[in-house]
C-alpha cells in the first residue's frame, strides 16, 4: 500500500506545530525584551507598573514559556486573550481596519496562540517530554 503526499505531510503536523509555536514565541519574546530592556533598541521603554510594562512582562515570560513549550496551553490561552485586549484597547479605537491601525500582528498572535491553546505544544516541547517521562 502506498501513501499519498498528503499523508506524508500530515505525518509531519506535530513537528510543524512545534515550529509554529517556537517561531511565534521567539518573535513575541522580542516584543517583551524591547519593552523591558530596550533590546532590540527602541525609544519605547514604558514603566513596569503600566499596562505596556505588564504587557512587556507577559510577552517576555509567556513568550519564553511558549518557546520551550512549558505549560503551553494555559500560557497560550492567556497570551491570546492579552492580544485580543491589546487590539481592542490600543489599535481599534484609532481605526477598525488592522492594516490602517497597526493591529495586524496583534490579531495574528491572538489567533495563533488560540490555535496553540487548542492544538497543544506539538512534539518538540517540555510539556511533551514531561508527558513521556
Amino acid at each position: 500500500m502506498t501513501t499519498t503526499p498528503q499523508a506524508g505531510l500530515a505525518a509531519r503536523a506535530p513537528e510543524m506545530l512545534s515550529v509554529l509555536r517556537i517561531v511565534s514565541a521567539l518573535i513575541f519574546t522580542l516584543h517583551g525584551s524591547q519593552k523591558l530592556f530596550a533590546f532590540p533598541p527602541t525609544d519605547q521603554t514604558p514603566p513596569l507598573a503600566s499596562l505596556m510594562g505588564v504587557g512587556g512582562l507577559l510577552e517576555l515570560v509567556g513568550g519564553l514559556m511558549l518557546l520551550v513549550g512549558l505549560f503551553t496551553r494555559p500560557v497560550a490561552f492567556v497570551l491570546s486573550g492579552m492580544m485580543a485586549v491589546a487590539y481592542w484597547m490600543f489599535h481599534a479605537p484609532g481605526n477598525l481596519f488592522p492594516t490602517l491601525n497597526g493591529g495586524d500582528a496583534a490579531i495574528l498572535y491572538c489567533f495563533v496562540f488560540l490555535y496553540i491553546f487548542v492544538a497543544g505544544p506539538g512534539r518538540w516541547s517540555l510539556d511533551a517530554m514531561l508527558r513521556r517521562g
